[in-house]
This record gives C-alpha cells, sequence and structure tokens, in this order.
C-alpha cells in the first residue's frame, strides 16, 4: 500500500502539468484549423501610414493584408496570378506580400479583381481592384486605310478592351498585343468625326484622328519644265492645295496611303524660289528650305557651276566639266540644260580614289551665317542634285571640308540597303536631289565617317560658317569595286532643313 501511494504522489505534478496544459493545445489547434480571412489590404509605404487601398494599379508594389488566420499561407494570388511570399513576413493577423507581375492580355478575366488566399485550413477570396493603368493612345498606323484593311492603334495599357470607337463607328471586333501597346481592328467602311475612343476595365483614353502632313523629302528641288516630281512624306491625301517655291501646283496626284504626291514641274523661270507648302484637310506642312534655288538664290550656295562668283570648280581633280547638257544624265525625273561636272570613273582598285577639289575657289562663301554658327548641326544639311546613268554598286563618295579635314566626312552610298551588309546597284532616271544632314559629318571609327556625329557646326566649319570643302570617291574595301561610277553633280549647297 505504501509502494502504491508513493507512486501516485510522484505521477501527481505530471498529470497536473497535462491537465494546465491541454486547453492551450485545444486552443491552438482551433486556430490552425480556421479558415483565413481578409479584412483590407493596405499600402506597405510608410507615407501615408497604413493606407486602406480599394484599387492599385499593378506594378510590383508591396502591400499588407490584414485580417485572421493569415500566418500558414499556402497560397496568394492577385487577379489569379501567384504571388512569391515569405513566410517569415507574417502574423496571424497581417501578411506582407508583393503584388506579382499581371499580363492583363492572358488572365482569366473570372478572376479579375480578386486576391485569393489559402492556407491548409481553407481558402478565402477578396474583392480587390487590381487593373492596369488608364489606356494612352499615342499613333495610328494608316488614318487612309480602305475599308476591310487592318489598323493599329499604339499606345500604352490597351489590355481589357470594353469597348472601341473610330471615327464615331463602334467596332465589333478588336484585338491587344501581349504588352497591351497596339489594338488591331478592321478599317471601317464609313465615319461621321474625327475621334476615337477606347473604353477598357482601366478607364477611357480619347484622341483625335490626326493625320497632319508630313514631307520627308522632295525628288528634285531644281527641276525643269515638265519634269516629274515626287513629294514623299506621310498623310500626304485629301490634299486641297500645292505650293512649290512660288508655283501653285493645280494638277496632281496622290500615291497610295498618303506615301507621296506626285506632278509635273513648271518652268524654272516661271516661278520663284521658296519653300514647299501642302495642305490637306487635316493641316498643312512646309519646308524650311528652299526649292527652285538654281533661279538666283544664293544664301548658302557652295558651287552652281555657271560662270560667276559661284562657279565652284577647281579645274583639277578626276572628274569632269559638262559645259552643257548630257542625254545620259536626263531622264524623266529631272532634266538638266546648264553646266555641271560628273565622274566617269572605272572600278577602283581596294584604297584607290578619284578625287573632287569641288568649292575650293569658293572660300568666301558661307555654308551658315555666322549668326546661326551655334546651331545643332541637325538644323541644317549639305542638298546636291545628282544623276547616276549606270549602274553604281561601290565606292563612297566621302565629303570633307577644309577645317575639319578628315575630323568629320560625310558618306554617301545609295548602293548601300540600310540595316543590313547587303548592296544593290543604284542609279537614277535623271536628276534628283540628296539631302544629308550635317549631323551625319562623323569622325572616324574604323573608317572616315563611321563614327561620332559632329556635335557643333564650328567644329566643322570653323567659327564664321565660310569654308571651302571637297568630294572624293574612295573605294574603303580590299577588292575592287563591283562598279565604276558614271554620275553627274549640280547645285551643291548648305540649307537650314528645321
Amino acid at each position: 500500500m505504501k509502494n502504491k501511494s508513493y507512486l501516485q504522489l510522484c505521477y501527481l505534478p505530471l498529470l497536473l502539468l497535462l491537465v494546465a496544459f491541454l486547453p492551450a493545445c485545444k486552443k491552438d489547434a482551433a486556430t490552425n484549423s480556421a479558415p483565413p480571412a481578409i479584412a483590407s489590404i493596405k499600402s506597405y509605404v510608410a507615407s501615408p501610414n497604413d493606407t486602406v487601398l480599394n484599387s492599385a494599379v499593378a506594378k510590383g508594389q508591396w502591400v499588407v493584408i490584414t485580417g485572421q488566420n493569415l500566418q500558414n499561407a499556402t497560397k496568394i494570388n492577385f487577379d489569379g496570378v501567384p504571388a512569391s511570399f515569405n513566410s517569415a513576413l507574417f502574423a496571424p493577423n497581417s501578411a506582407v506580400v508583393q503584388i506579382p507581375n499581371i499580363d492583363f492580355a492572358k488572365i482569366d478575366t473570372a478572376k479579375l479583381y480578386t486576391v485569393e488566399y489559402a492556407t491548409a485550413a481553407g481558402t478565402t477570396t477578396f474583392a480587390f481592384k487590381l487593373g492596369p493603368a488608364a489606356p494612352t493612345l499615342s499613333a495610328i498606323s494608316d488614318v487612309f486605310a480602305a475599308p476591310g484593311d487592318s489598323v493599329y492603334l499604339y499606345g500604352s495599357n490597351l489590355v481589357l478592351v470594353q469597348q472601341l470607337s473610330y471615327g464615331g463607328t463602334k467596332i465589333p471586333k478588336f484585338n491587344s498585343n501581349a504588352n497591351g501597346t497596339a489594338l488591331g481592328f478592321l478599317m471601317p467602311a464609313t465615319t461621321s468625326d474625327k475621334f476615337i475612343v477606347v473604353t477598357t476595365k482601366g478607364g477611357t483614353a480619347r484622341d483625335t484622328i490626326n493625320a497632319k502632313p508630313i514631307i520627308a523629302a522632295i525628288s528634285n528641288g531644281n527641276p525643269d519644265v515638265g519634269d516629274s516630281v515626287y513629294v514623299y512624306g506621310a498623310y500626304l491625301k485629301t490634299v486641297q492645295s500645292i505650293s512649290f517655291g512660288g508655283a501653285t501646283i493645280t494638277n496632281f496626284t496622290e500615291g497610295p496611303r498618303g506615301a507621296y504626291v506626285k506632278f509635273l514641274a513648271p518652268g524654272k523661270y516661271s516661278y520663284a524660289s521658296g519653300p514647299v507648302a501642302i495642305v490637306t484637310s487635316y493641316g498643312t506642312i512646309s519646308t524650311a528650305y528652299k526649292v527652285n534655288t538654281q533661279n538666283g538664290v544664293t544664301d548658302g550656295l557652295l558651287a552652281n557651276f555657271e560662270w560667276g562668283d559661284n562657279f565652284g570648280y577647281a579645274w583639277y581633280g578626276d572628274e569632269k566639266f559638262a559645259f552643257g547638257p548630257m542625254a545620259d544624265f536626263n531622264g524623266s525625273m529631272g532634266t538638266n540644260n546648264t553646266m555641271y561636272i560628273y565622274f566617269d570613273s572605272p572600278a577602283l582598285a581596294g584604297g584607290a580614289s578619284a578625287y573632287a577639289p569641288l568649292g575650293n575657289s569658293n572660300t568666301g562663301n558661307h555654308w551658315v551665317p555666322a549668326a546661326n554658327i551655334t546651331d545643332p548641326p541637325s538644323q541644317w544639311a549639305l542638298q546636291f542634285e545628282i544623276s547616276v546613268a549606270r549602274p553604281w554598286n561601290g565606292g563612297t563618295l566621302y565629303i570633307r571640308t577644309e577645317f575639319a579635314g578628315d575630323s568629320y566626312v560625310a558618306r554617301y552610298e545609295p548602293w548601300k540597303i540600310p540595316g543590313t551588309n547587303n548592296t544593290k546597284a543604284f542609279i537614277t532616271k535623271g536628276w534628283q536631289t540628296v539631302t544629308i544632314p550635317l549631323s551625319e559629318f562623323r569622325s572616324k571609327v574604323n573608317e572616315l565617317g563611321d563614327g561620332e556625329s559632329v556635335t557643333k557646326l564650328n567644329q566643322l566649319l570653323g567659327p564664321t560658317g565660310a569654308n571651302s570643302y571637297n568630294m572624293t570617291l574612295k573605294n574603303f574595301g580590299s577588292s575592287p569595286t563591283a562598279t565604276g561610277c558614271y554620275a553627274a553633280i549640280d547645285n551643291i549647297r548648305c540649307v537650314k532643313i528645321k
């Protein structure tokens, strides 16, 4: 009996401890078995502190989810997209988590504006307006597309689109690209206004259908009567009037999609020199430079190869002088019945050159007025007319000023296919205008003129803007050029283009 009593006394403290601990275990078990509940989502940013968020734009920000039974999360989804999380940042009543990157073009829209929170004990869903920012519009691919043609609106947040109206017509079908920067649709047959309205889950964007004309280039700025002239650019449709220098052009043809407008040149002595201006139903554009400069314009003139102060030929070199028109160089895109110089160079051996000391007799001629020597180089350009009568492939016409020497030179290589390492023989149908922005005069990296652009005009022209220059036909390669160069040049000038 004594032994039995001793054992009972020995185990009594342990029994009391178990009895005391039992309610706590039951309480924890009850807590762990309860499903999570979300009360709010707050900003994690300190200022404003603990701001309750009713909506947010998904951009990877951190938030605090508050509620109950949140410490043992197994899954947290924002708009159906899983978020990565660190359980060390969780407590029973709060969880700090980063909103994931969300591709709204690919999400399950049934889960849009929800936060799904799961633990081993259950799952809860909380309504939270998390979406893309309001859409923006920046451009239209083709204002003048034919009915039924594909058209794209460009901008941002063009996802979760609910409605699209183009020109007052509701568009029934449309598609966004993956990152929401383009919205495609088919051009409607009719429009009643000039407005675009895009409504998405994130908001509404409104814009005007803008097709203000753009002039990018003119085929020949010094044409003779009857020459075909093309003005290239964009939105050159619904043209109401054209002024070519001092001439009003009444008979013209618009190119497809507004890429150009063409007409026949009037006689050069029948109108004054001046800019090209085009008026369409969407707006007006005018060039900063003049055309018909052969008609007595001397500002910026470097060489016209006519007897007088602007003759511009030094009478030596590898080019030749034409005292009158040569049939080889005239064509439908431009004729020239005056004097000019021309190259008749055979294929050049590797490293060989054909020298043209053009302009050396015109050291007093200003490329730009002294008052403009601080202008950005991109605002001025070297222009000249050229006619290439036989296919030309290989050999660079590089241009240098006496002041800059070979520090900065420009390269003219029309036989190169832009953006590739390929070439294609170049030929013209008569005379055409070349425009080389002075920002294209570049330093040397591997070869002359393939480096950094000149940043100041005085680096190229000196302090006064007056300087002589020359042109050289050079083969930078080690092998002979594929062809020779049979090309004529006239009316060399420097013009303001911006």
